[in-house]
């Protein structure tokens, strides 16, 4: 009964997310279930998105609906925009639907904060693999977004599988882990009082934790909560503010602050552009009522939802010969200092690369040019490969050799990969010249 009662409760806090904000006419296509998609411990229904020109590569969004909310409700309500946008860029978008009493996701449970845990997360990745197998889905561009319960879910996800998401954009949410329970409750008051305060690296390990052993980069991620929410109070903004600066190695000053409406107020982290590694925006004198008008536009932008995936890239795939796996940079990021990695090959241009008469590699183009880079000038094994501006510097010299490796004539190191997986970071070290030191261009 008391767990009954709490759901109850969870359900009727949660009710003032059902208003339809931005609703407008129903689009072509159709919201369509699928089913028989995977793994589905939990019961949960897939809905599926497709308009009627899906691009050649298109990107793929989950939306995450409220408690008390349906695929139906959060699709043509409060999260329609993303409909229309997707009209208008040719992207897929993935709406799961809690089934359980109070359609409130678990973001509780060990299962529900475990990847691959058994619970609503693991049915979600589920529908992921299914559209990925039925569409030329862009790996590089997953992103997750949901409100209240599925701004939690949001969190969660990106913590679990940050090898799959690129970016996430959570409205009125919690920390990833901030909602957990020991007694079977879906429900966490502490939490949703505000009252869970943590460090940074504390959020940081608790998000570790739900994937053991992960070394890679983690999504971008953009939070936004109302400054008068008792629902889930915001005070639980500035906890994943601190998770997330963590989990991508930065300071918790921001980079850049601004008010796109008057009574916004938007901090960036580790960059100053659309997409910067973090984005939290406050709404002064705003409750548990977001996403409101005008808002999804600013998260279509830097979900990178807002192209149909852009023209062929110059350059081309440097392919690490143990993974079989592409030098990536993480989210198709451009921000300076942004760590390389594995990941798996899909031609888009976060994977193309060149080499120069001067003897750098670089990445995409223009203004955003980037070289490879030993972070910090660094000369000693377990020097992270960055992407920075092109500088001419040393420490953005390579040379190709015979073999495969690729080596720092600044240090003598070689690039190594440090494992096989996706995620697996990139960075210098001692020539072996093991196949994780070899590389091909594709």
């Amino acid at each position: 009964m008391r767990h009954l009662i709490r759901v109850l409760l969870a359900t009727l806090l949660l009710l003032p997310l059902t208003v339809s904000l931005t609703a407008g006419p129903a689009s072509a296509a159709a919201l369509t279930r699928v089913t028989g998609f995977g793994a589905n411990p939990t019961n949960l229904n897939m809905y599926l998105y497709a308009p009627d020109k899906v691009a050649a590569k298109p990107a793929l969004l989950v939306l995450v609906h409220y408690c008390s909310g349906s695929a139906s409700a959060i699709f043509n309500g409060n999260g329609h925009d993303y409909a229309t946008a997707a009209d208008r860029y040719g992207y897929l978008v993935v709406v799961p639907e809690a089934t359980r009493d109070g359609h409130c996701f678990d973001v509780s449970t060990k299962a529900g904060l475990t990847r691959d845990g058994g619970s609503d997360s693991t049915g979600i990745m589920a529908m992921v693999a299914w559209t990925r197998q039925h569409y030329n889905v862009d790996p590089g561009r997953i992103v997750v977004s949901g409100f209240s319960s599925g701004a939690m879910m949001t969190n969660v996800l990106a913590a679990e599988y940050p090898d799959v998401f690129s970016a996430a954009s959570a409205f009125s949410g919690v920390p990833a882990g901030c909602f957990a329970t020991t007694d079977g409750s879906l429900w966490n008051s502490q939490c949703a009082g505000g009252n869970v305060v943590k460090s940074a690296q504390q959020w940081a390990d608790q998000a570790h934790a739900m994937h053991p052993g992960y070394s890679g980069g983690y999504p971008r991620m953009q939070l936004w909560h109302g400054n008068q929410d008792t629902t889930l109070a915001y005070p639980n903004y500035g906890e994943e503010i601190k998770q997330w600066t963590a989990l991508r190695g930065l300071s918790q000053t921001p980079s850049a602050t601004d008010h796109p409406q008057s009574s916004w107020t938007r901090n960036r982290y580790g960059g100053t552009g659309t997409q910067a590694p973090v984005e939290g925006i406050t709404i002064a004198g705003t409750g548990h009522t977001l996403p409101q008008a005008g808002m999804l536009a600013y998260a279509i932008s830097f979900l990178g939802l807002d192209s149909t995936g852009g023209s062929t890239p110059t350059g081309s795939p440097v392919r690490s010969v143990a993974a079989g796996r592409c030098l990536d940079v993480p989210g198709q990021s451009a921000t300076q200092g942004t760590r390389t990695q594995l990941w798996d090959c899909h031609g888009g241009a976060n994977q193309a690369w060149t080499a120069t008469a001067a003897g750098e590699l670089t990445v995409y183009s223009g203004d955003t040019l980037r070289c490879l880079d030993a972070e910090g000038g660094g000369t000693s094994a377990g020097t992270a490969a960055i992407i920075w501006a092109c500088h001419g510097g040393a420490n953005q010299k390579w040379q190709v050799n015979a073999d495969g490796t690729v080596t720092a004539p600044q240090s003598g190191l070689c690039l190594e990969a440090a494992s096989t997986a996706n995620g697996a970071a990139v960075r210098l070290a001692t020539c072996t010249h093991a196949t994780n030191q070899q590389w091909t261009r594709t």
